[in-house]
């Protein structure tokens, strides 16, 4: 059987006899020494896309290029440690996120804090920390950082999230950047040229600069390109109208990545050439001075990086109707099917070269009829209890995602780097379950 088409990422080989490789390691053996349900992420590649996105930009803007790994897509201390080894800043969406970040030893001014709703609690917390700059969503928060700011004596450093109006086109439910959006100040209707007088007015903050995230899973440097045409022209406006120089410009996050076959190859650094080509084009054009530029990626630095295995636990065929595999996870690590009705590509990891002669939704364990990784997945009409399952692309938002729904526990994250293993997140226990109950 040809199975190249299954093979939708570089790290992902299969040999002779039928077995999945990932990251040049077998996933047979893997899961016989971990177990399942099992997260698999390969080290290498993370470091490499990493690379990819710093050098980059560093390429086209110099010491203004910039890249932060969005660490909602997979938040544990050793990523952390990665991006501090490799230079990233990062940003971090809660106290959660940047606690993690903390106790990994990151260099906290090289953090950004996100969220459109942060406590006066969180706001405390991340100045304990010393998170070099906030991004803001909004008014009230703007005035609660430079409050508290000021009661400590200090001048907070912010960014101001900023709403282009740009429908990425891609799915509704990760399109953030659209003037209904519920983050950050709308361009159009002027509430970011009011947000920004305020800034400017407070005294507890400095502003720094402007974010905008359109969206999620962008393939076409296009969208990007649109949203620095915008973003370019305010930074003009608000130089005109207020005399404010900007010094630093996010315009969001990374590039797509491939769940499945149909999904396109994208050539990230090159894509980033063309948006910077453009973005210098327009600065010249407008007649303001280059401010630093940052990009923000997470699923494109980590997303294929991953991979979860499972143990078939059940097979049902119900005749002329529907067949399941059932696995020993589900939404409870892997809820995004749930969610989004999210496309991934699933394979029979110990007989890739097996017939796949049976149509079946791969579903969990949990007791939940909308427990469902995958519908419709070509399988061996033979698939039996204690088969071998691989889900590829999972390394973003899968354990950042994960829940203890039906008091399951979550499984572990192994590191593959170099032909090794390493554990970088234990196997939660029935015991860790119960930890917090009083």
């Amino acid at each position: 059987m040809d199975f190249s088409k299954d093979l939708i990422c570089e790290n992902v080989t299969a040999t002779a006899d039928g077995r999945l490789h990932f990251a040049g390691q077998d996933t047979v053996a893997l899961a016989e020494q971990y177990g399942t349900p099992l997260y698999l992420m390969d080290e290498d590649r993370i470091r490499n896309r990493a690379r990819v996105y710093r050098d980059t930009l560093r390429e086209c803007f110099g010491d203004k290029g910039h890249a932060l790994y969005a660490s909602k897509a997979c938040s544990f201390k050793r990523m952390y440690a990665i991006m501090a080894e490799e230079g990233l800043g990062v940003d971090v969406v809660s106290c959660g996120e940047m606690a993690t970040a903390y106790k990994a030893g990151f260099p906290m001014e090289r953090a950004y804090f996100h969220s459109n709703n942060k406590t006066d609690g969180d706001i405390e917390y991340a100045l304990d920390c010393g998170v070099g700059c906030f991004v803001v969503d909004h008014p009230e928060e703007l005035t609660a950082i430079s409050t508290i700011a000021a009661r400590r004596g200090i001048v907070q450093p912010v960014m101001l999230r900023i709403t282009p109006g740009i429908d990425c086109h891609t799915y509704e439910a990760v399109a953030t950047g659209k003037v209904d959006s519920k983050f950050g100040s709308a361009i159009v209707t002027g509430d970011a040229a009011r947000i920004t007088r305020q800034a400017l007015d407070l005294s507890g903050v400095k502003l720094e600069g402007f974010h905008c995230h359109i969206g999620s899973q962008v393939f076409d440097a296009s969208v990007y390109i649109a949203t620095v045409d915008v973003m370019v022209d305010f930074l003009k406006e608000m130089q005109d109208a207020f005399g404010y120089t900007t010094e630093k410009l996010d315009i969001g996050g990374g590039f797509g990545v491939r769940y499945v076959a149909a999904d396109p190859v994208i050539d990230i650094a090159a894509s980033i050439r063309e948006v910077a080509e453009y973005m210098k084009k327009k600065v010249a054009e407008v007649g303001i001075s280059m401010p630093h530029v940052y990009m923000e990626p997470g699923r494109s630095i980590v997303a294929d990086a991953g991979m979860t295995l499972y143990t078939v636990g059940a097979v049902k065929r119900i005749e002329g109707y529907k067949n399941y595999v059932s696995v020993d996870g589900g939404m409870s690590d892997n809820p995004r099917f749930a969610l989004y009705g999210s496309e991934y590509t699933v394979l029979p990891a110990a007989r890739m070269g097996a017939p796949r002669d049976m149509i079946a939704d791969v579903v969990g364990r949990c007791c939940e009829s909308g427990d469902i990784i995958q519908p419709d997945v070509p399988m061996p009409a033979d698939m039996k209890r204690g088969d071998l399952v691989a889900v590829l692309t999972t390394g973003a938002y899968n354990y950042s995602m994960a829940s203890n729904y039906n008091r399951i526990p979550r499984p572990p994250v192994v590191m593959l780097r170099d032909g090794e293993s390493y554990l970088a997140v234990r196997r939660e226990t029935l015991d860790d379950i119960v930890s917090l109950d009083e």
